[in-house]
């Protein structure tokens, strides 16, 4: 898997996967809403920490910083 996320989608994704967990551990959010936004907070997660996003690949995109080549 090459990456295709950069460092602000990464900490932007953990920031996202965060107040989902506050909002669903405080109880504003329940039931089944509240599992389905778990389960994309652990995507988010899991996504953040390999850089790496299925989605970015299907469509071409990429986030990462091009390095240069000298």
């Amino acid at each position: 898997m090459k990456k295709n996320m950069g460092t602000a989608d990464r900490i932007i994704r953990l920031l996202i996967a965060a107040i989902i967990a506050l909002i669903y551990y405080s109880g504003i959010v329940t039931g089944t809403l509240g599992i389905v936004l778990l389960i994309l907070a652990l995507v988010f997660v899991a996504t953040s920490f390999i850089s790496f996003c299925p989605l970015y690949a299907m469509f071409g995109i990429s986030t990462c910083p091009v390095k240069k080549q000298d």
